[in-house]
């Protein structure tokens, strides 16, 4: 385990949080913007080994949760009808709709699969040409490629009973709506390292310069965090807004330009609503003209949604960083992963569910 443990290494973190403590002189307010950070930070308490005057809130970092209210509603809907097959990852089943979720779909008959890959899912089409086969398919950057080569494979080879229910969002233009929010309070990012892995770093450049506001890249261990934290503190101290790159053993300024490829030859920008924030201009992907034919949404015809969250959950203000879970009256009494009132709780890059895991019902 010697290429993980050097990432975890005592020492080390006591040097950076020693060092963060001696460079803040004032409060600074930071996100993270990543799922998988989040966990990360909860599991190894790095927001608790931080000086007080440093602060880190929880952004809309897990796909499965800025995956809109109508997507699920939709997912269902095509899940219920003969004939189909819906193919999807497992967390999204659990996801509430407006009124239940694609679990309590696949008790009442509905044929809903869950599949590892995008390719699990052609593979299914090949095998039942007589079902239409729909994957759902929902995240950031990072599973974009992926899902692009879904639909370009199967255009290539004929498949006409494949399709996507595509729910993909962009993340630069959520950290511009964030920003741009009356009650925003976010002084600098962390930014998502896998998502920088396919996409790269040039794209936040803009957002740095406009909002003059640090941006650093980074990884996921516990080193990568608090390096992040501390490239981010210290060019706030020193008055720089400028993108850093601290996850430089995966990511580079120019990103991985053949997934960049098949994903502008597959997909085309959109408006994307996202769960707890609302519509955001250019910061989703659906599919091409040129890939129209494996479009869910205009082979199924338009899905009647309430498209609307009800009930006590504050996941919408845990995704904008204005609460933490422990913040919730719901948390861990009424809402638990067993019996989860919003996703949040329900997916496993969830700001609630990290807290429940590894603090407890009570924090």
């Amino acid at each position: 385990m010697k290429f993980r443990d050097e990432y975890r290494d005592p020492a080390a973190a006591k040097w950076f949080t020693d060092d963060i403590a001696r460079l803040a002189t004032r409060p600074w307010t930071l996100m993270e913007i990543c799922g998988g950070q989040t966990h990360a930070i909860v599991r190894y308490g790095i927001d608790e080994l931080l000086p007080k005057n440093v602060t880190l809130v929880h952004g809309p970092g897990c796909p499965v949760c800025v995956t809109p209210v109508e997507y699920i509603d939709k997912a269902i809907e095509i899940a219920l009808r003969p004939g189909v097959i819906l193919c999807s990852f497992g967390d999204m089943l659990r996801v509430p709709g407006s009124t239940t979720d694609l679990l309590s779909a696949k008790a009442k008959g509905g044929d809903v699969r869950i599949v590892y890959s995008p390719l699990d899912a052609l593979a299914v089409a090949r095998a039942e040409p007589e079902k239409e086969v729909v994957f759902f398919a929902v995240g950031f950057e990072t599973t974009a490629p992926a899902n692009a080569m879904a639909a370009w494979r199967a255009k290539r080879e004929g498949l006409k009973n494949f399709s996507l229910l595509v729910s993909h969002v962009l993340v630069p233009p959520a950290m511009g709506a964030l920003l741009s929010s009356p009650t925003n309070r976010i002084q600098g990012f962390l930014a998502a390292g896998h998502v920088c892995t396919i996409m790269g770093t040039s794209e936040y450049e803009p957002i740095a310069a406009r909002y003059r506001i640090p941006i650093v890249v980074t990884g996921f261990e516990p080193l990568d965090i608090l390096e992040g934290v501390h490239m981010c503190v210290r060019q706030l101290e020193e008055g720089r807004a400028e993108v850093e790159n601290q996850y430089s053993r995966a990511v580079r300024r120019e990103g991985n330009r053949p997934a960049q490829a098949v994903m502008a030859e597959v997909f085309t920008v959109v408006e994307r609503r996202w769960r707890g924030i609302g519509d955001i201009a250019e910061s989703g992907l659906g599919l091409s003209d040129a890939y129209r034919d494996y479009d869910a949404e205009r082979k199924f015809g338009v899905v009647e949604t309430l498209g609307s969250d009800t009930g006590e959950c504050i996941a919408g203000l845990i995704l904008r960083g204005e609460k933490k879970p422990p913040e919730c009256p719901a948390f861990g009494t009424r809402c638990t992963p067993e019996h989860p009132l919003g996703v949040t709780m329900v997916s496993s890059e969830g700001a609630c569910a990290a807290y429940y895991r590894y603090r407890g019902a009570k924090t």
